[in-house]
C-alpha cells in the first residue's frame, strides 16, 4: 500500500511541474512587456552622484537622445521633487518652487526660487546653493540686495526694512561686520564700524533731533573717546562709558565758556585729576 502511495505523489509532482513553468514564463513575459512599454514610452531612470557624496535619482521621460525631460527627482536626504526641464522648473515636496538654470538636476546660474513661506529670491546659484549676487524679497516687506554665500548674507549688500530703514555695508554670515551705514526711518543715521551686528569701533552718529556724536563705539554704545555735539551748540569732548560722559573731558558752550574735568555717569565731578 505504501508503494502505491509514493507512486501517486510522484505523479502529482510531475503533473504540477508544467504549470509552474508556464506560470514563470507568463510572469517573465509580463515583466518584459512592462519594460518594453516603459522603454517605448521614453521613461528612463538616471542617477547623478554629487561632489559631497550624495546623489539625485531621476525617473521620468527623456528625448530621443536620452536627455531627461520631465519626471520625479529623489534626493539622498529623503526629499523629492517634480522636475520639468522643458520649462526649467522644479517643484520641491516642501512647497518651494524654482525656475531657472538647471545642471545635473541642480539649480545653477540665474534663477528664482519662491519659498513656501512666501519669501522670494532672484539671483545666482552655484551647485544648487544660493551663492553670488541676488535679491531676497521677504514676505514681511523687508528686502536684501547684494552678495550671498550658501543662502546667507556675506560680502557687500543693502538691507531695507519694511519701515524704510536701510543698511548699506558689509556682512559676515548674516551679521553686519566691517564698514557700513545705517539710516533709520526718522532720518537719523550711523556710519562707521560694525562687529557681530553691533556698532563697534569708530563711527559717526547723526540724530534726527540735530545732535551728533563722532568717536568710539563698543557693543552698540558710545564707549571710549569721542565728541558729542548737541543741536543747541553745546558739546562734550572726552571719555564715554555705555552712552554717558564718564572720564576726563571738556564741556563747551556756544558762548566760548568751557569746563574741563572729571565726569561720571553723565555728571561733572571735579576739575582736578585724582591724586596718586
Amino acid at each position: 500500500m505504501s508503494s502505491r502511495g509514493s507512486g501517486g505523489e510522484s505523479k502529482r509532482r510531475r503533473s504540477s511541474a508544467p504549470a509552474i513553468i508556464i506560470t514563470l514564463a507568463l510572469v517573465i513575459v509580463a515583466v518584459a512587456a512592462v519594460f518594453t512599454v516603459v522603454y517605448i514610452s521614453g521613461i528612463r531612470y538616471t542617477k547623478v552622484t554629487l561632489t559631497d557624496g550624495g546623489d539625485i535619482k531621476f525617473f521620468g521621460t527623456v528625448d530621443d537622445d536620452g536627455k531627461p525631460l520631465e519626471g520625479k527627482l529623489y534626493f539622498s536626504d529623503g526629499s523629492s521633487a517634480d522636475i520639468n526641464l522643458t520649462k526649467s522648473v522644479i517643484n520641491y515636496d516642501n512647497g518651494d518652487i524654482y525656475e531657472g538654470g538647471i545642471v545635473d538636476f541642480q539649480r545653477e546660474g540665474e534663477g528664482t526660487v519662491t519659498f513656501a513661506s512666501g519669501d522670494v529670491y532672484t539671483g545666482e546659484f552655484v551647485d544648487d546653493k544660493i551663492t553670488g549676487n541676488g535679491v531676497f524679497r521677504y514676505v514681511n516687506g523687508d528686502e536684501y540686495e547684494g552678495e550671498l554665500v550658501d543662502g546667507r548674507r556675506n560680502g557687500y549688500g543693502a538691507y531695507t526694512w519694511a519701515d524704510g530703514s536701510i543698511y548699506f555695508g558689509y556682512y559676515v554670515n548674516d551679521l553686519k561686520e566691517g564698514k557700513g551705514k545705517f539710516v533709520w526711518a526718522d532720518g537719523s543715521y550711523y556710519e562707521g564700524d560694525y562687529k557681530s551686528d553691533m556698532k563697534e569701533g569708530v563711527g559717526a552718529y547723526y540724530y534726527s533731533n540735530g545732535d551728533q556724536y563722532i568717536g568710539d563705539f563698543k557693543a552698540d554704545r558710545r564707549s571710549g573717546s569721542g565728541v558729542y555735539t548737541w543741536a543747541n551748540g553745546e558739546s562734550y569732548a572726552g571719555t564715554f562709558v555705555d552712552d554717558v560722559m564718564s572720564g576726563w573731558g571738556i564741556y563747551s558752550w556756544p558762548s566760548g565758556r568751557t569746563l574741563e574735568g572729571l565726569f561720571k555717569d553723565g555728571k561733572f565731578i571735579r576739575t582736578e585729576p585724582a591724586k596718586e
